[in-house]
């Protein structure tokens, strides 16, 4: 199952992005109802009725479905009321899980809070997977472990490919990771450096990643290592000479799609 993740194609409305997707060939999106800097849009679907009521249109008409939505900060502050709208939001479009991040350098506390998003997210019928960041209180996947296995069963890690390759991550210890616990991944490429400095990771993880395959991340053996079949979502920020283009945002979407199919089954992608 190939998800299409909103931060690929940021600046498309849901109903847009869903339109664009199912054309393409995805079989779901991923979407972004809380933004994540000032400069990057979010699109809150739990507070604009409208836009909620063109994107269940867009579901409807194309029938592929929202995969995930995203994105909450863990904070030393978090309080589920809070996100009850978002969580009736998810439920409405019918999404399975809610990425998290790490922003709570209370390790034990974080674990408490996610326990308690999970619980309460359970009844709306979604998941909750916290993503690990290198430059964040949780950076590497041994981290994300440790503070899952304290938050219980309801909560899962969502493992991208370019925070696994940036943190040095274990491939070892990802085989060794029970099932339950890897529910879906973040696919992308980039190029490899020797050293990577704080604004250097932000940069190419917001904006200027790869499609699967045309980088050097090791993904065949990072996908090895995951379930079989795990759903992916393509998370695939790219450097595009116009980033409110309709034909670069597809063209890179096309992109990111062809390259996970020829990974996981060369024989499947598109033309």
């Amino acid at each position: 199952m190939f998800s299409l993740a909103h931060l690929t194609v940021i600046h498309l409305t849901p109903d847009q992005m869903i339109e664009m997707a199912a054309d393409i060939g995805y079989d779901a999106v991923g979407l972004r109802l809380i933004k994540v800097t000032d400069n990057s849009p979010g699109y809150p679907l739990m507070e604009d009725k409208r836009m909620m009521r063109a994107t269940q249109a867009a579901l409807a008409n194309t029938g592929i479905g929202v995969h995930d939505i995203e994105f909450v900060r863990m904070t030393p502050n978090f309080d589920i009321k809070d996100l009850e709208p978002f969580l009736e939001a998810g439920a409405q479009l019918g999404a399975k899980q809610i990425i998290t991040a790490p922003y709570d350098p209370n390790l034990s506390r974080l674990a408490d809070s996610l326990a308690h998003l999970g619980e309460k997210a359970s009844s709306y019928d979604l998941n909750v997977v916290l993503e690990f960041f290198p430059w964040t209180n949780v950076p590497d996947l041994a981290t994300a472990y440790a503070v899952t296995k304290d938050a219980g069963d309801s909560v899962g890690i969502l493992v991208d490919t370019l925070h696994f390759d940036r943190s040095n991550s274990s491939l070892q210890q990802l085989a060794t990771i029970p099932v339950h616990k890897l529910p879906f991944m973040h696919l992308c490429d980039a190029l490899r450096l020797e050293h990577y400095e704080h604004e250097a990771l932000l940069h190419t993880a917001r904006e200027d990643r790869l499609p699967p395959g045309q980088g050097q991340i090791p993904l065949q053996a990072i996908l090895d290592a995951m379930p079989k079949g795990v759903p992916m979502g393509l998370e695939v920020p790219m450097q595009m000479e116009n980033p409110y283009s309709l034909a670069e945002m597809r063209a890179c979407a096309l992109q990111c799609l062809n390259g996970a199919q020829a990974l996981v089954n060369p024989t499947a992608a598109h033309v």
